[in-house]
């Protein structure tokens, strides 16, 4: 066995380009039954990371600070999974770009896992949305995670354009830089703690991430017709006024290119640059 493979070190960056080009490769070559399942499963462990976070900060008696920077580790939950577990998410998936650039992966291949990832993410996301709903998690506390909840989706509904596409340029940089940290590791732990703190940071900072939004704004529609929750957010009419399918699709598509220039121009075009192009 050569000396190498017993390292406990991590991989250095120039390694760690290798490895996301060879992942590419191995991605945008799975089955479309493979990857819609792997896509669907990464929705569904995002939205329990959503959930996860929407309770961890209900009726929190921390600072703002402090509150955001819980919201963010329990959020973890959900790329934890989906790197540990094995999941396919589409906002994670932009760094096929470095094999992309590499000319090693083609663009209808880069496309076809790019658009597979991206509907089983959301349905993936919907459905856990809707079970959810149907299993009557948001009466925990008194009704007060299903305040919170909506009071979360309202928020994502009312942003405007361009500042939806900035937050979620900011959102994908860190998660792309979560995930290709996470190829510098050598075990499980190393995984876990690459991904805790820049995804602690993007929640805490308030950016907006595509595939959370597929679960947080229909979890809030769905509660928007529930009148005890409605009360017990305290949201006026007009709060609640944008909160419907189609500021649904308002917040969706500024948010999702947001996250395609963040994570495939500023983390995977940047490191292609600088460590695999005169390969």
């Amino acid at each position: 066995m050569p000396p190498e493979a017993l390292s406990v070190d991590a991989y250095k960056p120039a390694e760690m380009a290798e490895r996301v080009e060879q992942a590419g490769v191995a991605k945008a070559g799975l089955s479309a039954s493979s990857l819609l399942t792997l896509a669907l499963l990464a929705g569904a462990f995002i939205s329990l990371g959503a959930a996860f976070s929407t309770v961890a900060v209900t009726d929190s008696t921390l600072s703002f600070g402090l509150t955001r920077v819980v919201a963010g580790v329990t959020f973890s939950l959900g790329l934890i999974l989906v790197v540990i577990a094995g999941a396919e998410l589409f906002t994670g998936n932009l760094l096929i770009v470095m094999a992309w650039a590499s000319r090693r992966v083609t663009t209808i291949g880069l496309l076809r896992n790019w658009v597979l990832a991206y509907i089983g993410n959301l349905f993936g996301a919907m459905a856990t949305a809707g079970v959810m709903y149907m299993a009557h998690a948001w009466t925990f506390g008194g009704g007060s995670v299903g305040a919170t909840a909506l009071k979360i989706a309202a928020a994502k509904a009312a942003l405007p354009f361009g500042e939806a596409l900035l937050l979620g340029v900011l959102c994908n940089a860190l998660v792309c830089l979560a995930v290709w940290l996470c190829f510098s590791a050598r075990s499980t732990t190393d995984k876990i703690l690459s991904i805790l703190f820049p995804i602690t940071a993007f929640v805490a900072m308030g950016f907006e991430h595509s595939i959370a939004n597929m679960y947080f704004i229909p979890m809030g529609l769905l509660l928007k017709a529930e009148p005890s929750v409605v009360a017990a957010s305290g949201l006026s009419p007009a709060q609640l006024a944008p909160l419907t399918v189609s500021g649904y699709a308002a917040n969706l598509i500024p948010v999702t290119i947001g996250n395609m220039i963040g994570g495939g121009v500023m983390v995977a075009a940047v490191y292609w640059f600088v460590y695999l192009r005169k390969k």
